[in-house]
């Protein structure tokens, strides 16, 4: 098993940054990547960035959040962000961080998916007003 536990939520002004972070236990060594999903109300959640856990960085992001997100890892803390820049009242949701087992990512072929994923953290609201 893997437990997840986010932090960094909150209201900030639209232009303002968060750092959201997720923290990795348990079974970490199972992890083959990450991913950072939002939802917001009545909007089906999505998956706004992706990275690797270990070798190579290779990342995703959501079109909508491209130059202004930045996904990163700290293996040695075990933790991963999500910096977030220049945010929009859209971006506004409750955002989760989940980790991917290799079989199950490659069983879902398409890392965008939930079902990519095992693991998934509780989330945390992030709310930026205008």
């Amino acid at each position: 098993q893997v437990q997840l536990v986010e932090s960094g939520g909150g209201r900030v002004q639209v232009g303002g940054s968060l750092r959201l972070s997720c923290a990795a236990s348990g079974r970490t060594f199972s992890i083959y990547a990450m991913g950072w999903f939002r939802q917001a109300p009545g909007i089906e959640r999505e998956c706004v960035a992706r990275i690797n856990w270990s070798g190579g960085s290779s990342t995703y992001y959501t079109g909508s959040v491209k130059g202004r997100f930045t996904i990163s890892r700290d293996n040695a803390k075990n933790t991963v962000y999500l910096q977030m820049n220049s945010l929009k009242p859209e971006d506004t949701a409750v955002y989760s961080c989940a980790a991917a087992s290799m079989s199950t990512y490659s069983s879902a072929r398409d890392y965008r998916r939930e079902a990519a994923y095992d693991y998934w953290g509780q989330g945390t609201q992030v709310t930026v007003s205008s």
